[in-house]
């Protein structure tokens, strides 16, 4: 999640049971389960590498983002106790605060709390599992779309203004809110992965 290791590296047992103080058995099953959660890709003769999302993947994964999240923050405005929402408003303040922290796991994980707090009062546990489901693969992204400058800042103030809309019960504006965010975080995702695939061919 935070780019120790780049797309396509290679991941070697030897160096990572070192790095990690673990034996090959539990190594070899983390590793089966990040396959399973499409972040490592078994290639014949190189073994696990770690796996590349392409810009089609990209569209695909933020198309589904919108819908589903864009609903979830229509249901939690109408369904949410005034507990939830409080602890929405918490977890909307620790984001603001990991924003100056320069470790961007911190961000990141701020951020899925969010999310945890979002899906938990929309009622409908579906869309939840299949957000978790997708859960690493969408942080991939947000450290992506974060590695534009201003986009965290712009992130924030989304964020601040889905807030509102909940707090207000208004369903349709905080379903167009999340829908925006997640259509600026696919722009900003995009540019990056644009920009880096010239950077190669260059």
């Amino acid at each position: 999640m935070n780019g120790q290791f780049a797309p396509g590296e290679r991941l070697v047992e030897r160096e990572l049971c070192e790095l990690l103080q673990v034996s090959r058995p539990p190594l070899r099953e983390a590793l089966r389960k990040l396959e399973a959660e499409k972040l490592v890709v078994i290639v014949p003769h190189r073994g696990p590498v770690v796996a590349s999302l392409d810009i089609a993947e990209a569209r695909e994964l933020y198309a589904l983002r919108a819908l589903l999240e864009g609903y979830a923050a229509s249901e939690f405005a109408r369904l949410a106790s005034s507990k939830q929402i409080a602890q929405l408003e918490t977890a909307v303040k620790n984001l603001h605060k990991q924003a100056s922290n320069p470790d961007r796991r911190a961000l990141i994980e701020a951020k899925s709390k969010i999310y945890d707090v979002l899906l938990g009062g929309s009622g409908n546990r579906l869309i939840t599992e299949v957000l978790h489901g997708l859960l690493t693969r969408i942080n991939l992204l947000r450290a992506t779309s974060f590695s534009r400058p201003e986009r965290l800042h712009e992130s924030l103030a989304e964020i601040d203004e889905l807030l509102q809309r909940i707090k207000e019960r208004d369903g349709e504006g905080a379903q167009r809110l999340a829908t925006l965010h997640i259509k600026n975080a696919e722009s900003a995702a995009l540019d990056m992965m644009e920009s880096s695939a010239g950077t190669k061919q260059e």
